[in-house]
């Protein structure tokens, strides 16, 4: 079972079935926990948010108050995040950049390039000279960085240390570096590096990350005579599944992260998390339509399914939940009910792998009953296969007060 804010229960247990599923989304909760992971962390560290964990306009808008600017990954993310909060500071990132985007990130004014790769780099100097504002284009250049002591075996969805598409090979480091001091790109200012390894870290690990991050910066800077002014040590802190109520350790994170500037006064640093700030504050709230005996296991099918909510077919675990137990049963004929204590949730598609959670503590659920799945905040509606068997979308309601 989850914890439910008071708001989100009322109105989950309030809607009618005809205006299920749905996605809710409490907005207080949500700010007071960016305003606590705000708090946690430095002075000199800038929280961008990373809009791909969840892009719903009055999600970009909650966390404004909070954060330094946000990250985005692609031109229709950029667009979307500049209409929605205009004047915020967006930094681009993200492998296969077209030259397309890159002309309408200019055109826009994004502060700040993550760029991938050596061809990335050129198309950016080129486009650049043709760019109406005149600004030179802030370059943080990603790197794939090992990382020494295991900081990254615990990942779930590693990005670094290892072949992947993402980032320059730290070979390259001193080429391209080169190459933005030595005139070949006048155009454009490098103003550090970027360094996004892994999703899934604890505060450890992610401290491990930053650290090293910092040392390669710091001999690559040193190497070439100049100064790094900025590292972004990326997002992927943990959010546990399993445990719902665990969460990312911020203050420790903070803490580590003050030691590192310590003695770095001019230094400033830069995280990028998604799912860590809206995972909680997001649910799925559905209803069971039958309860089925299959080979000895129970099976309870709700609306929708992992076309709305694909975060536990992606990632391969039980969303948490809780059941709403509804007494009113309005049809004539017998009410189906699970006989054991814990059931299979499943949706309504046509494949086996529609599964929300397997052994679900829930004895005795009927057809009718509510299922409020937690943690759908990030990563969840926007990454769904939406039309497969063309059912219903869900609704989207946005809590406050």
């Amino acid at each position: 079972m989850t914890d439910l804010t008071p708001r989100v229960h009322e109105h989950a247990s309030a809607l009618p079935s005809a205006g299920l599923p749905a996605y809710l989304y409490d907005l207080t909760s949500l700010g007071e926990h960016a305003a606590a992971v705000r708090d946690a962390l430095p002075r000199r560290v800038e929280m961008y948010y990373a809009a791909k964990a969840n892009p719903e306009p009055e999600i970009l808008a909650a966390l404004a108050p909070h954060l330094d600017g946000y990250e985005v990954s692609s031109g229709g993310e950029l667009a979307h995040v500049r209409k929605t909060v205009p004047g915020s500071p967006l930094a681009f990132g993200g492998p296969g950049k077209t030259p397309d985007e890159i002309a309408q990130a200019l055109e826009l004014g994004v502060e700040r390039f993550h760029v991938e790769s050596e061809y990335e780099l050129h198309v950016l100097a080129r486009l650049s000279e043709r760019s109406p504002s005149g600004r030179k284009p802030a370059v943080l250049l990603r790197f794939n960085l090992q990382v020494s002591g295991g900081a990254l075996d615990a990942s779930s969805l590693a990005m670094g240390g290892r072949p992947t598409p993402f980032g320059l090979d730290p070979s390259l480091a001193d080429r391209v570096v080169r190459r933005l001091t030595d005139g070949t790109y006048p155009g454009l200012e490098l103003r550090g590096v970027h360094a996004h390894l892994a999703s899934g870290l604890d505060a450890p690990a992610q401290l491990a990350v930053a650290e090293e991050t910092v040392a390669f910066a710091e001999a690559l800077g040193e190497r070439h005579g100049i100064r790094l002014a900025e590292i972004n040590v990326g997002g992927g802190m943990a959010v546990d599944y399993g445990a719902p109520g665990a969460r990312f350790d911020w203050a420790g994170y903070g803490a580590g992260l003050e030691q590192l500037l310590a003695d770095r006064p001019d230094l400033v640093l830069r995280i990028e998390p998604g799912r860590a700030l809206t995972a909680y504050s997001g649910w799925y709230a559905t209803e069971v339509l039958d309860v089925k005996h299959s080979h000895g296991e129970e099976f309870a099918v709700v609306r929708g399914g992992t076309h709305h909510l694909r975060t536990p077919a992606t990632k391969q675990h039980d969303q948490p939940c809780t059941v709403l137990a509804v007494e009113e049963w309005p049809y004539p004929w017998p009410r189906p009910a699970a006989e054991g204590k814990r059931v299979t949730v499943t949706g309504q598609l046509c494949t086996p792998k529609d599964v929300l959670a397997r052994g679900v503590p829930a004895p005795g659920v009927r057809a009718g009953d509510r299922v409020l799945f937690s943690l759908a905040g990030a990563y969840a509606w926007n990454i769904s296969h939406h039309d497969f068997l063309m059912h219903p979308r869900p609704g989207f309601h946005f809590l406050a007060g």
